[in-house]
C-alpha cells in the first residue's frame, strides 16, 4: 500500500465526484500502451524458513530484477524512469510518516521511491512458494504508479463518500497487484518454476482478500486473484486498467 493513500485520507483536499473515473491519468495513461515486458531473466536465491539474512537476500535480488525489467520497459516506450529501493524491518514501526498497518507487510513511499518490507513469521513463512516475489512485484507496482503520474492523480481525485473513497483505494491496490502478475509473467520461465506453483499463489491470494481482514480496501480475493491472474498472463501493463473496470470487478 503506498502512502499516497494515506495522505488522500487525511488530506480532506477531495471534493464530491461522480463514477466513472474520468481523469486521463489513470484511465488513458501512457503505460498501457507500452505492449508487453520482454521475457527476462530473474534467478531466485536460496530462502530458508524464517530466515531473515536470506530473505533479505532473496528480495534484494528480486529488486534487481525488478529495476531491470521495468527500467529496460520504460526505456523502450521513452519514458523517464527511476530505480525503486527497498528496506527491511523484523516489527512493525511507523514509516513515511503513518503508522504501520496491522496486517501490512509491505508499503511503499511515494517520496522516498522505497519500499520497506517486514521480515516476520508471517512474511517468511512460505520459502518453496513464490509469495515473497510477487510481494516485492506489488509494491513495486505503486513505485510504477508513482513514476507515471497515476500516484499523484489518485491521491487527488475526487471522492463523495467513504463507499466511493474505498473503491478507488481498491482500484488502485487491484492495479498494483495486477503489474506485479505482469513482472512474474515475464520472468516465469527463468525462474524454473511449473504451473502448479503459480496456480498455489492464485489459491493463496484468493483466500487472503478483504473477507480475511474485514477492510474494503484491497478487494475480495477473488477479484485480487483475478487481477493477478490476469496481469501474469498478459505480462503487458495494459490488462491492468482497473480505472474502467465495472466496479464489480474491483469489489
Amino acid at each position: 500500500m503506498a502512502c499516497t493513500l494515506f495522505s488522500l485520507l487525511l488530506s480532506g483536499t477531495a471534493q464530491a465526484s461522480v463514477y466513472p473515473i474520468r481523469e486521463p491519468d489513470l484511465t488513458k495513461n501512457k503505460l498501457y500502451g507500452t505492449g508487453a515486458l520482454e521475457p527476462g531473466e530473474c534467478r531466485e536465491r536460496d530462502l530458508q524458513d524464517n530466515h531473515v539474512p536470506s530473505a533479505k537476500r532473496y528480495l534484494t535480488a528480486v529488486l534487481d530484477c525488478l529495476n531491470t525489467s521495468w527500467g529496460a520497459h520504460f526505456k523502450r516506450a521513452g519514458m523517464p524512469f527511476s530505480k525503486s529501493r527497498i528496506g527491511f524491518i523484523t516489527k512493525p514501526r511507523r514509516y513515511c510518516g503513518h503508522k504501520w498497518g496491522k496486517y501490512t507487510a509491505a508499503t511503499y513511499c511515494d517520496k522516498e521511491r522505497r519500499f520497506l518490507v517486514l521480515l516476520d513469521k508471517d512474511t517468511l513463512s512460505d520459502p518453496e512458494g513464490v509469495s515473497l516475489m510477487q510481494l516485492a512485484a506489488h509494491e513495486y507496482g505503486h513505485h510504477i504508479q508513482n513514476l507515471t503520474g497515476m500516484a499523484r492523480a489518485f491521491d487527488y481525485y475526487p471522492y463523495k463518500g467513504k463507499k466511493e473513497l474505498n473503491e478507488q483505494i481498491r482500484r488502485y491496490e487491484l492495479q498494483a497487484e495486477c503489474l506485479s502478475g505482469v513482472f512474474v509473467g515475464s520472468v516465469w520461465e527463468s525462474l524454473g518454476r511449473d504451473e502448479a506453483d503459480w496456480d498455489d499463489l492464485v489459491d493463496v491470494t484468493r483466500e487472503s482478500g478483504d473477507e480475511w481482514t474485514k477492510a474494503s480496501d484491497h478487494g475480495k480475493g477473488s477479484n485480487m486473484a483475478a487481477w493477478l491472474d490476469k496481469g501474469f498472463r498478459a505480462t503487458a501493463p495494459k490488462a491492468c486498467n482497473t480505472w474502467l473496470a465495472p466496479s464489480s470487478k474491483v469489489s
